[in-house]
């Protein structure tokens, strides 16, 4: 096998749960191969840098097989590897968000009476310092 889609291997090497999120994942921008935005459609090979993001995260991986076919988590693992700066870098991260020291984060949604509630008071206990 010399070439496969893009979107087939990233969900044959599970990053995806399915072909159709791995193609919104690459319409998205959220994947790049070797530093270029990508279309689903594309043939990768061998030796192709890949930069995922995946929730927090972004992966830089290297491609070392082609598969089509979606297999166990062990033999999804040896198709690619990534990179000892990634690895690094999303650990740094993880722990920066673990000890909150990361930028603060907006809800997407509105506070729920609760966190209203707690807001309010906030605010009263910094009227009261002042």
């Amino acid at each position: 096998m010399d070439k496969v889609r893009i979107d087939k291997w990233l969900w044959a090497a599970r990053f995806f749960k399915t072909r159709s999120l791995a193609k919104q994942a690459i319409e998205g921008g959220k994947i790049t191969a070797d530093g270029q935005r990508i279309k689903a459609s594309r043939e990768i090979s061998c030796g192709v840098m890949l930069t995922i993001r995946q929730g927090w995260d972004d992966k830089t991986v290297e491609v070392l097989a082609l598969s089509d076919k979606r297999r166990g988590a062990p033999e999804a693992q040896r198709l690619y590897a990534e990179t000892e700066a990634s690895i690094k870098l999303r650990e740094e991260r993880a722990a920066q968000r673990k000890a909150g020291l990361g930028a603060f984060i907006a809800s997407e949604h509105r506070p729920n009476k609760k966190q209203r509630r707690q807001i309010h008071r906030f605010k009263r206990t910094m009227d009261e310092q002042d």
